[in-house]
């Protein structure tokens, strides 16, 4: 299981986002990602695929891969 999550300061007195904490699951045949705020990929026969897929959503709201 691959966990991401992003470190993001947080202003006194604001609300703090979801952290994006990444992970990668498998039904059947099927690989698919899922994000802690909501997103998650189509499911993939290629486990490959769904983890770039996963990246691409990490790296596009600014959370790093561990």
């Amino acid at each position: 299981m691959n966990h991401v999550h992003s470190e993001l300061p947080v202003a006194p007195g604001t609300t703090r986002m979801p952290e994006h904490r990444l992970v990668i699951s498998e039904r059947g045949s099927f690989a698919f990602a899922t994000c802690s705020c909501g997103w998650y990929s189509p499911a993939r026969r290629s486990r490959d695929l769904a983890r770039r897929e996963g990246a691409d959503h990490l790296a596009g709201n600014g959370a790093e891969p561990d």
